[in-house]
């Protein structure tokens, strides 16, 4: 799938997808700059299953996962509106990687099947050195069988400080504080959660003063207090995300925090819904929940005022205007984006 060419266009939409269930792999998407809308550029399929993508500081660089047994992370140029591949996939030493960020001159990525961290050099010009300088296992287990029969980290990235490195794990209901120094990654502090809550992601209030894990074995998240200083997460409530008991699956996936630092917004897969809450100080409020606008809501990022989320089993990503006073989302628009998982922007 290729469309359009060399040259920029604005902002930019990136979205991941699931090759092996038919999706396209990476795409570019343009950003209508007065209703967000997004309209297709191109594609590409270099790398199986790039099903989370992160950019680099600068914005020049675009990484993604390939989320598959071997595991491995693609880098790719992006000063045009086709990524073009800047050198082969580079193995990560874990398998299922399911998310990355950049922090401190390395890729981290979250691998779900091995149960692992790894941090991969960057080299000058943005590419990847061709192996992790380490690998961190976790260790663990919880009582939901046979989701938490072992670790499975889920996602990794820094702090708002820039001087921790923050992983999710859903396999032993925890959360690691790291460090990490000359490419060797360390335990700081390891957070424990309510046993069986499965922890998936993580957003950072933009103050930096609080963190909210989204819960995905239990449709809830986690409230916490974040202190940079000495890399501690203290966990204060647990507030449901949804108003009465699921009907069936419930599966709660991406989590978001407004830039204003006064909503928060989740996905539920399964119910097929957003949720959104509403900050008071060290609490969460749930205010309502909407249809996410498709099936499988894998993903949500906000961006511009608006929510996009990528809906993995219908196959598109829907986008919703959002109303400031009250944060409720409003459906705008979608585009077909088959096996979609994850969307960023430059």
């Amino acid at each position: 799938m290729t469309h359009g060419g060399r040259g920029r266009t604005g902002q930019r939409a990136f979205i991941g997808s699931f090759t092996a269930a038919g999706g396209p792999g990476v795409v570019t998407a343009a950003v209508d700059p007065h209703d967000g809308a997004l309209t297709v550029l191109s594609g590409v399929d270099g790398v199986p299953d790039p099903s989370y993508l992160t950019l680099s500081p600068e914005g020049d660089m675009l990484y993604a996962v390939s989320e598959t047994t071997e595991g491995a992370v693609a880098a790719y140029r992006v000063d045009g509106d086709t990524p073009e591949p800047a050198g082969p996939p580079v193995s990560i030493g874990g398998s299922g990687p399911t998310h990355l960020s950049v922090h401190a001159g390395h890729v981290l990525t979250a691998n779900y099947g091995s149960g692992s961290v790894s941090a991969l050099p960057l080299r000058p010009d943005g590419g990847l050195a061709t192996t992790p300088s380490d690998v961190l296992t976790h260790t663990g287990a919880g009582p939901h069988t046979p989701r938490q029969q072992g670790p499975h980290a889920h996602q990794v990235q820094p702090d708002p400080s820039g001087r921790w490195a923050v992983s999710v794990d859903l396999g032993t209901d925890s959360v690691r504080v790291c460090t990490l120094t000359e490419g060797r990654l360390a335990l700081h502090r390891e957070i424990a959660l309510r046993p069986g809550s499965g922890p998936r992601h993580l957003a950072f209030h933009p103050q930096g003063s609080h963190a909210y894990v989204v819960n995905e074995l239990t449709p809830t998240v986690t409230v916490c207090r974040w202190d940079a200083v000495d890399g501690s997460l203290k966990p204060l409530s647990e507030v449901p995300l949804l108003a009465d008991s699921p009907d069936g699956d419930a599966y709660p996936s991406g989590i978001a925090a407004s830039r204003d630092g006064r909503f928060v917004w989740t996905a539920t897969r399964g119910e097929d819904v957003l949720s959104v809450l509403a900050v008071d100080g060290d609490e969460l409020r749930l205010v309502a929940t909407v249809p996410c606008g498709g099936h499988w809501p894998r993903a949500l990022t906000e961006s511009g005022g608006r929510l996009y989320v990528a809906n993995e089993r219908s196959g598109d990503v829907t986008w919703f205007a959002l109303d400031p006073a009250t944060g409720l989302p409003r459906r705008a628009g979608s585009i077909r984006v088959p096996a979609a998982s994850c969307v960023v922007f430059d």
